[in-house]
């Protein structure tokens, strides 16, 4: 007896001949007739075959014909949605795979394609509602917790990714991934305690907590008031280990050095941090060379066509600048306003940047398919917002693209104390590698210096678009700053900036801490207590 994949080689074979000879439509019904008889499995693996030497179109009406023959099949369902989805049939798509959820609500593969594909459309309350709804019957499966966890994650859905681990630990109460996955959504989220309380769980039950970044995300739960407090011995405790990696000891490092910063010990701070910069400039992938290439490609790049931006059309507001300049401050700040969404720090325009400008100067249809993209990700499901922020900092790399994109956009371009500046990023454990200039004061000093040649190359071009806010004036006086910007980009209505933020939102930057506090100005001059102990900050020009 013939196997699957004999016959669908055999299937292939024939194709093959067939196409030589006879146009795809003929080739198509001869494929189909060819397996009128065969069962499911040998329709599938031939599909699957004349879609990876012919492509989509080849495949679809195989599959077609597939159903027709085995209506109930889950399996060519499946795949037939999958063709309809990369074939940008979305409707007839989700069509599909909604029935075959229907049918089978606990289909975790149907569940999955369904959501990726509502993410992609940025529908990521459908998605995460698809997932999650999935996932209540699995709940005692810790592998697909975690893996539905990471997916609602990326989807920036905290809360739900948050309710899928809080189920899954309630039936494996011991697993201390699931508690390493829960620490960090509850601190994400702002509910410092109970982040506090899974991180401990995670480190106290499990050797390899210590190599999944749990020390530093519990001394993000708080800020120190004195050195007797139990965390130091567990930071000590974690320095005499054996056998951690590199990472895991270079984090171990920035975590200890910012418990003592917190409690005023800035000589001990000092060594923990160097040591910790040292390790971590072995491992990152940044180099200065890279660097400098991009930054003169920026500069010697021509402006890119603008495009007409549609009626109702959401101009987004940008907030660039190095990163610890004020960028989460500022966007949290104007998310007070009525109407107007903070999306965090998303990837989108670094991506679409590559993917379009990298080649040659797109066309303004181009653009107008990318800002197309960027959109679906930008509004998500917030119809009622009408200004929305990306808060990327380096997005400072690309804003002849921004406003090429979007002629009406806003760039809020964050300045601060170029010592302070320099001192935070280097106190810093980033897990990126974009931000591996930080752990070298050399490389701090040329980052900073383009980042200020580019945005005054940005500001002779789009002198209208880009307004600049210094971040200690922004802690010395939040209420009329931010006003200020405000009325700048055209934002109605009145906002309370004086008391803490409501944790209604993740937070996922290195200030999740402090985003979250009241405005304060401690920050402002911080390098005079690190001077003595980090000289290098005296070659940074003080302002």
């Amino acid at each position: 007896m013939q196997t699957s994949v004999t016959k669908a080689a055999t299937a292939v074979d024939q194709y093959r001949h067939w196409r030589s000879r006879f146009s795809a439509q003929v080739a198509a019904k001869k494929m189909c007739d060819f397996l009128a008889a065969a069962d499911e499995q040998d329709w599938l693996e031939a599909a699957r075959a004349v879609m990876m030497e012919y492509g989509l179109p080849a495949a679809q009406p195989m599959l077609e014909a597939a159903i027709g023959a085995h209506p109930r099949s889950v399996e060519l369902r499946r795949a037939l949605g999958g063709v309809y989805r990369r074939a940008g049939r979305d409707a007839k798509a989700e069509e599909i795979l909604r029935r075959l959820l229907d049918e089978k609500p606990d289909d975790v593969s149907t569940a999955l394609a369904l959501a990726e594909m509502f993410k992609e459309q940025g529908r990521v309350r459908a998605a995460a509602d698809c997932l999650h709804s999935c996932m209540r019957h699995h709940s005692a499966d810790a592998k697909l917790a975690i893996w539905a966890i990471e997916f609602l994650d990326a989807c920036d859905c905290k809360a739900d990714a948050a309710a899928v681990a809080s189920a899954a630990i309630a039936a494996n109460p011991d697993d201390a991934r699931l508690h390493a996955y829960a620490g960090m959504l509850q601190l994400q989220l702002g509910n410092f305690e109970a982040a506090r309380e899974h991180h401990l769980f995670a480190l106290n039950r499990s050797e390899q907590a210590w190599e999944w970044n749990m020390p530093l995300g519990l001394s993000q739960t708080l800020k120190y008031r004195s050195a007797e407090h139990p965390d130091f011995a567990l930071y000590a405790a974690g320095r005499a280990r054996a056998g951690l990696s590199d990472r895991a000891r270079s984090a171990l490092l920035f975590t200890s050095g910012k418990a003592c910063d917190d409690v005023g010990d800035y000589a001990a701070a000092a060594r923990y941090f160097r040591d910790a910069n040292a390790l971590a400039g072995r491992m990152t992938k940044w180099t200065l060379g890279h660097w400098e290439q991009m930054v003169q490609a920026r500069l010697a790049a021509a402006a890119p066509p603008a495009r007409s931006m549609s009626p109702g059309e959401p101009a987004p507001i940008f907030i660039v600048g190095l990163p610890r300049s004020g960028t989460t401050l500022a966007a949290e700040l104007l998310a007070r306003y009525p109407h107007v969404c903070n999306r965090g720090e998303l990837p989108w325009i670094a991506w679409l940047f590559e993917r379009s400008m990298t080649q040659r100067m797109p066309s303004v249809g181009d653009l107008d398919r990318v800002a197309a993209t960027y959109l679906a990700q930008l509004r998500r499901d917030d119809t009622d917002a009408r200004w929305f922020i990306d808060k990327q900092p380096h997005n400072f790399r690309y804003v002849d693209f921004t406003l090429a994109l979007w002629p009406q956009a806003k760039i809020i371009y964050c300045e601060r104390n170029p010592r302070d500046n320099a001192l935070s990023l280097w106190m810093q454990a980033f897990l990126e590698d974009v931000q591996g200039f930080s752990y070298r004061f050399d490389h701090i000093d040329r980052v900073m210096k383009d980042c200020r040649r580019l945005m005054d190359h940005w500001r002779g071009r789009y002198p209208a678009s880009i307004r600049t806010l210094r971040y200690e004036s922004l802690v010395r006086d939040p209420q009329a700053h931010i006003a200020e910007l405000a009325e700048w980009i055209g934002i109605s209505g009145a906002a309370d900036i004086s008391k803490a933020p409501v944790a209604s939102s993740s937070i996922s930057t290195a200030s999740l801490w402090q985003a979250r506090q009241p405005v304060y100005a401690s920050s402002v001059g911080r390098w005079h207590n690190y001077l003595p102990f980090v000289p290098e900050l005296a070659a940074f020009a003080e302002e």
